[in-house]
């Protein structure tokens, strides 16, 4: 997976250039993940701008999308494919969607995240991305467009473009045959990125007196997080396959499709 130097668009990679079996590789600028666009600007982003966008799909809440909305290339299709919004609805809002509110009191951090509570939320939510309704309609969204070679260049992404956008590209990496140790290598690829572009909040966080493994347990990815999605899905399905098609409802010629235009 590529890092972009992208100026406006946090977190951009090109899961482009991945290492797969036999030598073989993802074909690069077809599909891409980042954090949101709201601050895309594509005259002062010659990098973003040259990838020629397609299809943009949000995969954060109704509330993210209304308080940063996407600034959506134009001539590009943006769709909205809420991975959380089964969780929401039943008033369990997860961590991944609301960062600046748990980090604003580290009292509340500590009685609500402290002693591995954040590290076990986590954990839930990641296993919610298999088995939630909301999430396999957002992940088949995802892996349908990904295979229409009509979608040309694809972005999908969330807000910080580690979790719900992280679980995306295992899956589809792991459809084009990436083996165990490059899923983890490129799902852990983000840190960086993700803890510059939250460092003001984390330092805001810790300087009040905030304990900085919380916040480091918020802002970045671990692999206990992937690993209980692919627990998940190991239990509830057996392999990565039968999860496409028996949980997310791809059929086997969508996958066959989605190898096709993106293995090089």
């Amino acid at each position: 997976m590529t890092a972009m130097p992208s100026t406006t668009v946090a977190n951009l990679r090109d899961l482009g250039g991945t290492p797969l079996p036999g030598g073989r590789t993802v074909r690069p600028g077809l599909v891409l993940r980042s954090g949101r666009l709201d601050r895309l600007d594509l005259e002062a982003d010659p990098v973003v701008a040259a990838l020629g966008l397609r299809t943009v799909i949000d995969f954060r809440t109704a509330v993210e999308r209304a308080d940063r909305p996407d600034r959506v290339p134009a001539g590009a299709r943006g769709l909205a494919a809420d991975v959380l919004a089964d969780q929401v609805h039943t008033g369990r809002m997860p961590a991944a969607a609301h960062l600046g509110d748990l980090l604003s009191d580290p009292a509340v951090a500590e009685e609500h995240l402290g002693g591995g509570k954040a590290q076990a939320m986590f954990g839930e939510v990641y296993r919610s991305f298999v088995h939630s309704a909301s999430a396999q309609a957002a992940y088949r969204l995802l892996l349908t467009e990904a295979a229409d070679p009509d979608a040309g260049p694809l972005l999908f992404h969330c807000t910080a473009g580690k979790d719900r956008t992280g679980w995306g590209a295992t899956v589809i990496l792991s459809l084009l045959g990436a083996d165990d140790d490059t899923l983890m290598a490129e799902y852990l690829s983000v840190n960086p990125a993700v803890r510059q572009a939250f460092a003001p909040m984390i330092e805001g966080f810790t300087v009040s007196g905030g304990d900085p493994d919380i916040a480091l347990a918020l802002i970045g990815v671990f692999p206990s997080y992937l690993r209980a999605a692919l627990d998940e899905v190991a239990t509830r399905y057996g392999s990565m396959e039968k999860y496409v098609r028996e949980g997310l409802g791809v059929p086997d010629e969508t996958v066959g499709a989605l190898r096709a235009r993106l293995v090089a």
